[in-house]
């Protein structure tokens, strides 16, 4: 009914503060979204989420959670032990693998793996807790791409990653997902297709990288 609508902005940042927990010193990583303009009157979303990951092994040690869309308000803090292998949130206290990731430290973890042999249909595990509850997910290598951006034309390798199908995904796999083809791994582009139509993101800045972005390959449209 909309077409194609810009329905809000989101950021990820990795703020690098002297912060230790259990005796394990973290990366602070912080990332917010938010609606804007005429999406905020049928559907206001303000959410913002906090992870405290082990700068060695990127497993996490705090998740912070403050999710408000629409009429939906979610505000949880997840302490994970990771050498007893247990986590506690606002309303569980659980057993769970040590090596469990949050939402954001499996995606940090996932950036680090060596693609380089990768053959297309290959799968390798994602486990993550999400609302008091392990998901054991798995990652799908699509293969490689080039891709052109507003910011330039990239090299890239797509996957396609398992969700939990219900109100909002019909399907396990409708999500496709582009990453720099280089050291970065930067997130260029991701689609999926929802219960109700389909939602697009697109990088549209970066900086502070740790590594050169060898994988752009053209200029800007």
């Amino acid at each position: 009914m909309t077409g194609k609508v810009m329905a809000g902005v989101a950021t990820l940042e990795v703020k690098f503060e002297d912060k230790r927990i259990d005796g394990r010193s973290t990366f602070h990583v912080v990332g917010e979204g938010k609606s804007k303009g005429a999406f905020n009157f049928f559907y206001k979303v303000n959410d913002r989420f906090e992870s405290y990951i082990d700068e060695e092994y990127l497993v996490p040690w705090l998740f912070i959670r403050n999710t408000h869309e629409g009429n939906y308000t979610v505000d949880d803090e997840v302490r994970f032990n990771q050498y007893s292998g247990n986590f506690s949130s606002h309303k569980a206290n659980k057993k769970m693998k040590p090596g469990t990731h949050d939402i954001f430290s499996a995606f940090y973890y996932s950036r680090t793996l060596d693609f380089s042999n990768l053959k297309v249909g290959d799968r390798f595990p994602s486990n993550f807790l999400l609302d008091d509850s392990v998901y054991v997910s798995f990652i799908e290598f699509a293969g490689r791409e080039e891709l052109q951006t507003d910011l330039g034309k990239f090299r890239c390798l797509k996957f396609k990653p398992m969700v939990a199908t219900g109100n909002v995904f019909s399907q396990p796999y409708p999500m496709e997902i582009w990453v720099s083809d280089d050291q970065n791994r930067i997130p260029i582009l991701a689609k999926s297709a929802v219960v109700i139509g389909s939602v697009k993101l697109e990088l549209t800045d970066y900086k502070g990288l740790a590594n050169p972005v060898t994988s752009l390959i053209g200029n800007s449209k």
